[in-house]
């Protein structure tokens, strides 16, 4: 199944119970700070339009909020942008379900853009019961892991836990790293965006991350790698190589020393070359190892060995 024409979704709830963080100040500035990529201006339109409700009847811009409080948006069905929706099975069994994303599809809802364009969505017209253990970026091709049922579920997000859990992934860089191998162990968290409010990068106060690379090749300006990542902090990868001097070619957002540029794009803007390319684990029935791979686009492939 493939589409790159917009589509017109359903419309979705988002459902938040109000915690101490928000109690105090009043729906309309809850909502304007929550989802910051809409203005004030438009929440206090969707409000007066009877898009948002408290405790399950309409709310007024005004009303201030309570600890423990219902509060739903109901956003009405939108375009949804175009988005390529074929995907290729890599592993099936009762336990697991393995697929390849193409570049370009979210993995999950996300953004206020995506809720019917995601693999998450189309893998379930056919696996309903599917559960995705993992995410790549809308801009990341290759490997992504389903569990099946509630068992293999728990257990695989044990192992993940545990450090049992292989990923590899490959990139495109800019410049020629000086060893062939080398890792990068600097905390992420969240710093300040100027369109997001925040988004993750390299910071002090960030949580730890390590990252394993090593060299494939080199070409001109720029460089194939291969990348493992032991822990799973968001967008580790293209912040790590940004940090170590290496960013991925045509990253919007990050730049050297692995933070936002002084004009930063948005973290879901493609024009990068990032590939889930392998994944081990322990098998959840079995407990036998299990190696799934995900060929690599060209761009991607290495002159010295055959694809993976």
């Amino acid at each position: 199944m493939t589409s790159r024409r917009p589509a017109l979704n359903a419309g979705f709830e988002y459902r938040e119970r109000v915690g101490p963080e928000a109690a105090g100040s009043t729906v309309l500035a809850n909502l304007s700070r929550r989802y910051r990529h809409s203005t004030e201006v438009t929440w206090r339109q969707r409000i007066a339009d009877g898009e948002v409700r408290l405790d399950g009847a309409p709310a007024r811009a005004t009303d201030v909020l309570r600890a423990g409080q219902s509060l739903v948006w109901h956003r009405p069905p939108w375009e949804e942008p175009a988005a390529p929706l074929s995907f290729a099975v890599l592993h099936r069994d009762p336990h697991l379900l393995a697929v390849a994303k193409p570049r370009g599809l979210p993995s999950i809802p996300q953004g206020g853009l995506y809720l019917i364009h995601t693999l998450l969505h189309v893998v379930r017209r056919r696996w309903p019961e599917a559960t995705p253990m993992h995410r790549l970026g809308r801009g990341t091709s290759g490997l992504l892991l389903f569990a099946r049922t509630r068992d293999a579920r728990r257990k695989v997000a044990a192992a993940w836990r545990d450090g049992m859990v292989e990923k590899t992934y490959r990139a495109l860089v800019v410049g020629v790293p000086d060893r062939e191998r080398f890792s990068v162990d600097r905390p992420i968290g969240l710093v300040p965006h100027p369109r997001l409010g925040e988004v993750h990068a390299v910071s002090a106060s960030g949580k730890p991350s390590l990252t394993h690379v090593r060299r494939l090749e080199a070409r001109d300006d720029a460089s194939l790698l291969e990348v493992e990542i032991p822990t799973g902090r968001p967008h580790q990868i293209r912040i790590h190589l940004a940090a170590a001097g290496h960013p991925l070619v045509g990253d919007p957002l990050y730049v050297q020393g692995g933070v936002p540029g002084p004009e930063p794009g948005l973290p879901g803007e493609g024009g990068f070359w990032l590939h889930s390319c392998r994944l081990r684990l322990p098998h959840p029935s079995t407990g036998d190892s299990l190696e799934i791979e995900c060929a690599p686009p060209p761009v991607l492939r290495d002159g010295r060995s055959d694809p993976v």
